[in-house]
C-alpha cells in the first residue's frame, strides 16, 4: 500500500485564513517524494473531534499514513491531554509527525520531549487567553462600559474569546448568571454557546 504524508491545517474561525500557513507547507509537501493529502479545518483546538482530523486518524489508523505535517504544534490542538494522546496514537501506528515552525520531529527521543512541552505550553496559552478576557472585561465594566444582550429574535455574535472564557468558568463551576455577567452576555446566549461547544 502507498503510504501518503497528512499535511493538517487549521484555522479556529471562519474569519481567519490559512495564507500564513500554507507557503512553508506548500514548498515543504513539493519536496517530498510521497503523495500529499491535505487535511483541513476550521474549529477550535480545544477539542479534537474535528472532521479534518477525524478523517486524517481514520486514515492514519487504516496504516494510510506515514507521517503528519503541520505548520505550527498548536494547529493539531491546544490541550495537553488532547495532544499527548494523539502523539501515542500516531508512535502506535508508526506515523512520524513533523512541526516546520517548532523544528519537531517525534521520531527522536528529544522530538517526543519537545512535543510533550508544547502541548503543555499550548494549553497554557490557552488559559491564559481566557483569564485576559475576564480581566478586561472587569475593567471595562468597571468604566461603566456595557457590551452584550440583544433585541428579540437577534442572534448576538460570540466571540472565540467569549466561548472559551465561558468553558473555563463553567469548569470551574461558576454559575450561568456569573458567567453571564463576566462575558457581558445574556443567560439564553451562555446556555445556547455550551450546548453548542459541549
Amino acid at each position: 500500500m502507498n503510504k501518503h504524508i497528512a499535511i493538517y491545517v487549521r484555522v479556529s474561525t471562519g474569519q481567519q485564513d490559512t495564507a500564513s500557513q500554507l507557503p512553508e507547507l506548500e514548498r515543504w509537501g513539493a519536496a517530498q517524494a510521497a503523495p500529499i493529502v491535505w487535511y483541513r479545518d476550521k474549529a477550535t483546538g480545544k477539542t479534537m473531534d474535528r472532521p479534518g482530523m477525524q478523517k486524517m486518524l481514520a486514515a492514519v489508523e487504516r496504516g494510510e499514513v506515514s507521517a503528519v505535517v503541520v505548520w505550527r504544534l498548536d494547529r493539531l490542538g491546544r490541550t495537553a491531554k488532547g495532544l499527548t494522546a494523539l502523539f501515542d496514537d500516531l508512535r502506535t501506528c508508526k506515523v512520524n509527525l513533523v512541526s516546520l515552525k517548532d523544528g519537531l520531529d517525534l521520531a527522536t527521543p528529544a522530538g517526543r520531549l519537545m512535543a510533550n512541552v508544547l502541548a503543555s505550553v499550548a494549553a497554557y496559552e490557552t488559559e491564559v487567553r481566557a483569564e485576559r478576557v475576564l480581566a478586561g472585561q472587569a475593567v471595562a465594566r468597571s468604566e461603566g462600559k456595557k457590551w452584550g444582550g440583544s433585541e428579540a429574535g437577534r442572534l448576538v455574535k460570540v466571540t472565540p474569546e467569549q466561548v472559551d472564557a465561558i468553558k473555563t468558568m463553567k469548569k470551574r463551576g461558576e454559575g450561568i448568571s456569573t458567567i453571564a455577567k463576566a462575558t457581558g452576555l445574556s443567560r439564553p446566549t451562555v446556555y445556547r454557546v455550551l450546548e453548542h461547544h459541549g
